[in-house]
């Protein structure tokens, strides 16, 4: 009961902040607040920024440790990332899990395709109990055998799991088709064969190759002094010595252009719908017309009012959702509209979403349109950035994909200022018009011959291992 008290007062708490950050009068910008940064002599990138409403602290670091440094062992990062809290060298698994459980804070690992982060949420009377052992998880991890093993059982568990659904796997599928052989390609949670494989000294090796203070950073959001924290982190974190053994960054090199139109057809003899994705390359994080880009897929199918989604599931009743988006990168990135409906009416979906893409290339956006979605992705854009977890979040993010807070506090303006005549250029330049990929995931034997119709056809079983 103790413990449950705390966590209702420690939500509430939360709640407050992102309501106090964004405690402004709404016709004004949203700019984000004050922070300070400083490097460590180990190379560790410091960002505090200084929230006073409420007394919490949230803390998110990320390194240059994901998915593109897996080499030929699919899946390594992200069961790295997990075994960081599998114990460290002062404190055991189920010990860390006590001493955060019992004063409400929160911890999670993780890895996704270019880096890993850690995130964490607690009280600030706390800080000098919780950063410690946030230290030792990202510094000092061990990757005890006995739970290595437990993990590495629960991710085969979860991969042959999602070889069940098709929706789960398209994003690894297609990452695969538009990627190729560059490292973007990687799928974070590996294949049943690559992780069946690895041993607890796999994920040591990673992490002595990728763990390393250099090119990575840290984030405190929340109640704190600074010149107190700075002291604090500098005592904790500053003996952590770099790697010798940092792995290339293979994510450089270029990716290969699209030549012509493609389809994938991966078989799931069972399925009764299609799940597809069309598109191509898209744009990296640091692409100058990010926000234009933004506004201009809200019409196309970055909301729920969008033209796909009208068209697809409000008009035609074909599909009980599509949209569209862009996923930048540091690199690359890509571009895909996706939906999925029943197999019978595979091809008329495809037809269907062709025709509205094609819309977008012959019609544009009229005036009304433009404005209407200018207001959507304002409206938005500032939820986003309303509390210390989030916040911390942007400031590893900012590191990450090396942009300030301009593009924060320009934003409004630069969705202002986007017209008619640039939301042409917009298009023209950004959005696929041919070439076109496809991936569709389905019953091979009913929607072979449709695959076809849109190019030469590549076939593989959902059954199969890997991607």
């Amino acid at each position: 009961m103790k413990n449950l008290k705390k966590y209702a007062a420690l939500l509430i708490i939360f709640w407050i902040t992102g309501s106090k950050v964004m405690a402004q009068n709404p016709t004004d910008a949203f700019k984000v607040p004050d922070y300070e940064k400083f490097i460590l002599p180990n190379g560790l990138t410091v960002y505090l920024m200084e929230q006073h409403e409420v007394p919490v602290i949230s803390f998110s670091a990320i390194l240059p440790a994901g998915a593109i440094y897996d080499g030929a062992k699919s899946g390594l990062a992200s069961l790295t990332a997990a075994g960081l809290q599998y114990g460290t060298k002062n404190f055991t698994k189920s010990k860390i899990e006590e001493e955060l459980d019992f004063i409400g804070a929160g911890l999670n690992t993780y890895a996704n395709k270019e880096s890993a982060g850690l995130s964490s949420k607690f009280a600030s009377k706390d800080a000098n109990k919780v950063l410690p052992i946030l230290k030792e998880v990202l510094v000092d991890p061990v990757f005890d055998q006995e739970e290595f093993e437990k993990e590495r059982k629960r991710v085969l568990s979860g991969l042959e799991q999602a070889q069940l659904s098709q929706r789960n796997v398209i994003n690894a599928y297609w990452d695969k088709f538009i990627f190729g052989n560059h490292v973007y390609s990687n799928p974070v949670s590996g294949s049943p064969e690559s992780v069946s494989k690895f041993t607890v000294q796999d994920l040591r090796t990673f992490y002595q190759s990728n763990y390393s203070p250099q090119g990575s950073a840290i984030a405190l959001v929340g109640d704190f002094k600074s010149q107190e924290m700075k002291t604090l982190l500098r005592n904790l974190f500053g003996g952590w010595k770099k790697s010798t053994l940092v792995s290339k960054n293979l994510a450089t090199q270029a990716v290969n252009s699209i030549q012509s139109s493609r389809v994938l057809l991966v078989n799931k003899d069972d399925a009764r719908e299609t799940t597809l994705y069309i598109g191509g390359l898209g744009i990296r994080r640091d692409n100058p017309d990010f926000v234009a880009i933004d506004v201009v897929n809200t019409v196309l199918g970055g909301r729920f009012t969008s033209w796909l989604n009208d068209e697809l599931r409000v008009n035609s009743g074909l599909t009980y959702g599509a949209r569209s988006g862009f996923i930048p990168l540091k690199h690359s990135g890509t571009f895909s509209i996706s939906t999925f409906t029943a197999t019978k009416t595979t091809e008329a979906t495809l037809d269907k979403a062709l025709q509205v893409l094609d819309s977008l290339h012959k019609k544009g956006i009229d005036e009304k349109t433009l404005s209407s979605a200018k207001n959507y992705v304002k409206g938005q854009f500032p939820p986003k950035y309303e509390t210390p977890s989030q916040l911390a979040g942007l400031l590893t993010q900012m590191f990450w994909y090396g942009f300030n807070e301009s593009f924060i506090n320009n934003f409004q303006s630069n969705v202002d200022g986007l017209t008619v005549a640039k939301s042409r250029e917009i298009i023209n330049k950004y959005f696929p018009k041919d070439k076109l990929q496809f991936v569709l995931i389905g019953k091979s034997e009913e929607i072979k011959g449709i695959a076809a119709k849109y190019g030469p056809v590549t076939e593989k079983q959902i059954k199969a291992d890997g991607f």
